[in-house]
């Protein structure tokens, strides 16, 4: 379980995310929009202790995170997969998945349980795994990061704006793979724009306007609850 309470943070002196909480149980994907700039990335930064937070706490497991280096975090089993393709561009595909599992050395049989699953799912990996990742197209290299998460075998995934960088024939075939891998008890949060291709495969849905939380949601009822938050805001805009 990992459980937001009450968190603010932002970079330095700057407040970006007021008083925002939230919960994801193992199993279960949390989709989270808003607009540019609403904070949605400085969330999962937060959440993964890249950016310190001002107040507020981060459990995972009842297990306080906050104030803890991300290094630390993601080896007690939190993983960050930021956007923008972050991958190690000289090494390997091979050698970039096998450093997911990093946090879990001498692990052999899991390890070659997982490259096999990831291969399954995504081909370009295995028709790829001798090329340096710098080499990938940038939709390749979102997947590589993806599929490194996915060796790290983490308890809870944070997946930023997975749709950058590829073509759009490619979202729902990840997306449909980070449902198959919530199901195997991860919990899962992933932040993307693309509301309407993501928000079949997620379970909850959460909306950040301007650094606060507007409206969270059964992903069922995002459309509905969207609308009406679209209009009272539209009618606010109206009375000045």
């Amino acid at each position: 379980m990992l459980e937001v309470s009450n968190l603010t943070a932002g970079y330095g002196d700057i407040p970006v995310l007021r008083d925002v909480s939230l919960k994801v149980a193992p199993g279960e994907i949390l989709l989270i929009g808003g607009e540019n700039g609403a904070g949605k990335s400085t969330l999962l930064r937060a959440i993964a202790g890249f950016n310190r937070p001002s107040a507020g706490s981060v459990k995972l497991d009842g297990v306080e995170l906050s104030g803890l280096p991300p290094e630390k975090i993601a080896r007690d089993g939190l993983r960050l997969v930021l956007d923008g393709h972050r991958v190690f561009p000289e090494l390997s595909v091979f050698d970039n998945l096998r450093m997911g599992t990093a946090a879990r050395p001498g692990d052999r049989a899991g390890f070659g349980r997982a490259i096999e699953e990831i291969y399954a799912v995504f081909p370009i990996l295995k028709d790829k795994s001798k090329a340096m990742a710098r080499d990938l197209s940038g939709g390749q290299q979102q997947i590589l990061a993806l599929g490194q998460a996915f060796m790290a075998r983490p308890k809870v995934l944070l997946c930023d704006e997975p749709s950058i960088g590829l073509a759009q024939a490619l979202l729902p075939p990840i997306l449909a793979f980070l449902r198959k891998w919530a199901e195997s008890g991860t919990a899962v949060v992933i932040v993307e724009q693309h509301l309407a291709v993501t928000r079949p495969y997620t379970d909850r849905a959460m909306i950040i306007q301007r650094g606060q939380v507007a409206l969270s949601c059964a992903s069922s009822e995002l459309d509905e609850k969207l609308e009406a938050l679209q209009q009272a805001r539209a009618q606010a805009y109206a009375a000045g």
